[in-house]
């Protein structure tokens, strides 16, 4: 890989970001100004948000709920143990439901449910999380010209685009399929945060079958990756977006000179 870095003149740098907590960081302090004690949110089996709000939510004395996409599959994936494990209670919605989950209705019934509760979005992405992920570019020492990240639900992509300085370009990795809506949803995100940008271009190409779906060649190149640099990629997320930067990079997208960061979150 270093020799594929060097051939095409371009170099890498990994930014090992928590892009979970800037997410959280200011819905964090907005349900305490509130006077929520309760959190509710969305996500998939394998969700790190939904980890993540259970971690802070013990941590800071919130009670959380995790509206997990699908049905109850026993015994809990190491994700939705290591929720339960912080306190969080999981919930599950059918898949057909768990698509209108922003419905009012639907919202209606789960407050009801579990009491009065600061909401947050699948993957945590709104005008808040955005403006957390709009801080991590600042927080880079070197100069560069491309950023990349994996994108989800593209509240990440949306912040660290918003965060760049002129000249600098943002490239998100989707890894879930049929993801073209993705670019719908960061002008959305960037429009609510109030600072819209044109900086910043989504690779589809790379989400290996969908969310949380592998082939052997992304574990071969996890393997690789690990022995080379001693880094294990998250194969969800990160893994897919190397995959793809380092596939570009063969393919002459970035010209020699280039200087990339790859948010490893």
């Amino acid at each position: 890989m270093l020799a594929l870095i060097e051939r095409h003149g371009v170099r890498v740098y990994l930014k090992h970001d928590d892009n979970k907590a800037r997410k959280l960081r200011y819905n964090l302090a907005a349900a305490h100004g509130t006077g929520h004690t309760r959190l509710l949110t969305f996500g998939g089996a394998y969700s790190n948000h939904i980890r993540a709000v259970a971690a802070a939510g013990q941590r800071l004395g919130f009670a959380t709920v995790g509206v997990i996409r699908g049905e109850e599959h026993l015994p809990l994936n190491d994700s939705l143990t290591y929720a339960a494990d912080h306190g969080m209670r999981l919930a599950y919605l059918d898949r057909a439901t768990y698509r209108r989950k922003t419905e009012p209705a639907v919202l209606a019934a789960l407050i009801s449910r579990f009491g009065p509760c600061y909401v947050l979005p699948e993957g945590g992405s709104n005008a808040l999380a955005v403006r957390g992920c709009a801080e991590l570019p600042a927080g880079i020492p070197v100069d560069f010209d491309v950023i990349t990240c994996a994108c989800g639900t593209g509240g990440t992509l949306a912040g660290i685009a918003a965060g760049l300085s002129a000249g600098q370009h943002a490239v998100g990795f989707a890894v879930l399929r049929g993801g073209p809506f993705l670019d719908d949803e960061v002008r959305r995100l960037q429009a609510a945060y109030g600072h819209a940008t044109d900086n910043w271009t989504i690779d589809y190409d790379f989400h290996f079958g969908g969310y949380a779906r592998r082939r052997p060649e992304l574990d071969t190149f996890i393997a690789g990756f690990r022995d080379r640099h001693g880094i294990t990629l998250d194969w969800i997320y990160e893994a897919k977006m190397m995959y793809g930067l380092y596939t570009r990079i063969a393919e002459g997208m970035f010209p020699p000179g280039t200087t990339i960061v790859a948010v490893v979150s």
